[in-house]
């Protein structure tokens, strides 16, 4: 009778335990620029979080998730690493995700592996950063992905012979500049020069003096997302498009939520990039109508946003196939090779190497019915890798 009694009392722990377990929140830690250079990152992932929160409740199998968003400011890595260390010490999280550039991703990467915590980078896009982690997720993109299909299609299609690289010198900028000279030059075009400007406060006067005593067909740009209408008006000023130079770049240049306040000299821009707020198809009409409700037309949502609002996706996919009491392990074998169809079209998380595959759009900026201008696509590459550099 005792020993019957001992196990029954174990029995009722156990239950108790896993009951308890279940009930305590699902805790995700949300760290993104939401003051700084980089705050229009951090808002707009931020929004795609809640929005999809608001759409799909607030609790996954048994579990309420509780979002802990952290501001890191976008320049820092240490401040952004030991936020990461507090979510996951203090807070207990569940899923540490954001991340807005790549020395942030890189900086927390320790701290995942460390706590075998899943982080879900929603916006950083250094080929490399899955790499310094076995348990970073991807669900932005990356920028050899979205560059490479441009090198390739200004070539073959665009009539563009020559052109001159101008890139922000750090990581995702180096990835582009490699991956837009190899599909370029590999196509049988020829880069003349290859201009990095600093990746705070640059001023591009002297390098754009530099594109036009060079006379290339075409200048191929990344810059961060906010730095597009400054290199524009610069470029507009300069008269490089009566020379007989075309812009081109990644979607970063064109920034949908910037894009209304760019003005005409927006127009005509070809670009490379994996979401547009135009993107035809019934999942991104209802998206763009839901998140320009929830942020009271403050804001369109742009690709940060869809990484932010399919990492939250990723994260509830996740916690319902492995279940309420899953660790991050079992978290992180649920993420790989998930698939689903998202606001920018279908999409899935390489099992292999735990990145985003994806369409890769080209797109033409256009005014449309509206009055306002849009990144337009015209041509799509489907399910395309990460290409590395």
């Amino acid at each position: 009778m005792k020993k019957f009694v001992k196990v029954a009392l174990a029995a009722t722990c156990l239950m108790t335990a896993a009951v308890s377990q279940a009930a305590e929140p699902f805790k995700i830690g949300l760290i993104i620029p939401m003051t700084g250079p980089f705050a229009s990152t951090g808002k707009q992932i931020e929004a795609a979080a809640r929005l999809y929160m608001q759409q799909n409740g607030d609790e996954v199998a048994g579990r309420k998730i509780e979002l802990i968003v952290k501001d890191d400011g976008g320049v820092q890595p240490e401040a952004t690493k030991r936020i990461a260390q507090e979510l996951v010490v203090q807070d207990k999280v569940g899923v540490l995700a954001g991340f807005g550039l790549t020395p942030l991703a890189f900086a927390t990467a320790p701290i995942a592996t460390q706590s075998k915590t899943p982080m879900v980078v929603m916006a950083a896009g250094t080929s490399s950063i899955v790499q310094k982690s076995p348990y970073i997720v991807r669900t932005s993109m990356t920028l050899p992905q979205v560059t490479a299909p441009m090198g390739q299609w200004a070539a073959k299609e665009g009539g563009i012979k020559s052109a001159v690289t101008l890139i922000a010198d750090y990581g995702p900028g180096h990835d582009a500049e490699k991956a837009f000279v190899k599909n370029f030059s590999e196509a049988g075009g020829k880069v003349l020069d290859s201009l990095r400007v600093p990746m705070q406060n640059p001023d591009f006067s002297p390098f754009l003096q530099r594109v036009r005593d060079l006379k290339p067909d075409a200048l191929f740009i990344f810059v961060p997302s906010g730095q597009g209408s400054t290199l524009m008006k610069q470029f507009t000023e300069r008269n490089l498009a009566g020379q007989g130079i075309k812009l081109i770049g990644t979607g970063d240049v064109l920034d949908d939520d910037l894009l209304p306040a760019m003005g005409d000299e927006a127009l005509g821009i070809i670009t490379s990039q994996h979401y547009s707020t135009a993107h035809d198809s019934p999942e991104n009409k209802a998206y763009v109508e839901a998140f320009r409700k929830m942020t009271n037309n403050s804001m369109r949502p742009n690709f940060m946003s869809v990484g932010g609002y399919d990492g939250m996706h990723l994260i509830y996919e996740a916690l319902k196939k492995a279940g309420p009491n899953a660790n991050g392990d079992q978290l992180l074998a649920a993420m790989k090779g998930m698939k689903w169809v998202s606001p920018r079209g279908p999409m899935q998380i390489d099992p292999e190497t735990r990145d985003v595959v994806q369409d890769i759009y080209i797109r033409r900026s256009e005014r449309l019915a509206d009055g306002q201008i849009y990144n337009v696509e015209f041509d799509v590459i489907k399910e395309f890798k990460d290409p590395g550099i």
